[in-house]
């Protein structure tokens, strides 16, 4: 296909023509459907269903080490929820706290924590003049929200094939104390898909942190989330590597079944040192008598082990890996050598990044709601809101069903081809 961007103005001109009869035919379907979050679809929380019939009488309620899971007790999770969520994070047992359902609340905690009573006995950040975190952008939109909420300033580093540019990560995080942290999502990102090499995870493990109290904000969301069977990415465990360099501190790693068995109702999890583990406990003693723990033995009977785990993911990929290969079949078909947007085959995570033309991306996307597509507002991808090129635009295909993910990819499509057009047109 010929590239718009050696197409003549009057070329230009008959296409959009053309485009613009087709989006008003999309226009007139009064068309009503939401990709703009990464939420499982039913079928896939059909998946789990049978954890709610694991239980059958009271002995069934008690857990490995004899406690009544109905009552008070075991603060940092019972032991076999522990076993469960540290191999699913590829840690020890002893190095992890297990936690209601959402790890993003697990993150909140640790930010609010250090803000009105330090790390590991450093200043409260409430009481410093400055508080900075590096952001890898794209990024995940909730963990700049975390941040921007407790008036932490947020600094651009920019995503290579192997993860954050760590010649910038190192360089600002040794020159400026005022850096607490880095939000990271290692493995299939947030919303790119791309996991970091085992250099990038060394060389995050070996930093030197003017800071005492610098944390990797470690999000491994996507830690089991893999597409397909016989392609699945595999990183360093940081926790590990932290240990090697003689940083055993560095590093807090999170992460739930959220995308595994409930959204609403999953569990999640906190890897990190002992004495970051202890410092931690401090709070939650305060905080809660204990979590949900006949979630997590729940979430034990079900899946057993992380075998029985990986076997369900399977479930998952076979559910949304024909709604992302619909999408980017369809991308590639329609806009491949056209010279009007570019994005990545992730093998795994949850969504699809898109890069327009500069300038154009929160034009595609209000272009796509006026017809009935509601997708991740443009911008969303960077702190505050605000793409410097305005041209990422992330696309959640799990949630509709295939046909309804068909059409909103097809009208996706022609909202590009529109609106950079336009663009076009404009500098001619």
């Amino acid at each position: 296909m010929k590239a718009y961007s050696q197409m003549s103005k009057e070329e230009l001109l008959a296409l959009k023509s053309d485009l613009e009869k087709a989006y008003d035919d999309f226009k007139a379907r009064g068309l009503k459907l939401d990709m703009s979050r990464g939420k499982p679809s039913s079928e896939q929380m059909d998946l789990s269903m049978g954890m709610m019939d694991v239980f059958h009488s009271r002995a069934d309620l008690t857990a490995a080490d004899g406690l009544d899971c109905r009552n008070y007790g075991n603060l940092d999770g019972l032991p076999e929820a522990k076993e469960l969520m540290a191999s699913m994070m590829e840690c020890r047992a002893e190095d992890i706290i297990v936690y209601g359902n959402s790890s993003l609340n697990v993150m909140y905690d640790t930010v609010a924590r250090s803000m009105t009573h330090g790390v590991m006995g450093n200043t409260p950040w409430c009481k410093l003049d400055k508080v900075k975190f590096l952001c890898p952008v794209p990024g995940y939109d909730r963990h700049f929200a975390i941040t921007e909420y407790f008036g932490i300033e947020m600094i651009n580093v920019p995503m290579t094939p192997e993860g954050p540019d760590m010649d910038i990560v190192e360089k600002l995080v040794s020159e400026d104390e005022a850096i607490k942290g880095i939000w990271c999502v290692p493995k299939y990102s947030n919303p790119q898909g791309i996991s970091y090499s085992d250099e990038t995870i060394r060389r995050f493990a070996r930093l030197k942190p003017a800071a005492k109290d610098f944390r990797l904000y470690w999000d491994n969301a996507y830690c089991i989330h893999h597409l397909y069977p016989d392609k699945q990415d595999t990183i360093l465990e940081i926790l590990d590597e932290c240990r090697k360099a003689g940083n055993p501190d560095l590093a807090y790693k999170f992460v739930s079944t959220s995308k595994v068995s409930f959204p609403g109702s999953g569990v999640a999890a906190l890897g990190a040192s002992q004495a970051n583990l202890e410092d931690i406990k401090k709070q939650l003693s305060i905080q809660t008598i204990g979590h949900d723990k006949l979630n997590q033995l729940r979430h034990v009977r079900f899946f057993k082990n992380i075998d029985g785990m990986r076997e369900h993911m399977m479930k998952h990929a076979a559910i949304i890996r024909p709604k992302f290969e619909l999408v980017l079949d369809k991308l590639d078909k329609e806009l491949g050598g056209l010279g009007i947007g570019e994005w990545l085959r992730p093998i795994g995570g949850y969504f699809i990044s898109f890069d327009s033309l500069e300038g154009c991306a929160k034009a595609i996307v209000a272009k796509a709601k006026e017809a009935g597509v509601i997708m991740t507002g443009a911008g969303a991808t960077f702190p505050y809101g605000k793409d410097p090129k305005d041209s990422n635009i992330r696309i959640a295909p799990t949630y509709p069903s295939m046909d309804e993910l068909g059409l909103a990819a097809d009208l996706f499509i022609l909202c590009v081809k529109l609106v950079s057009i336009d663009k076009l047109l404009e500098n001619m």
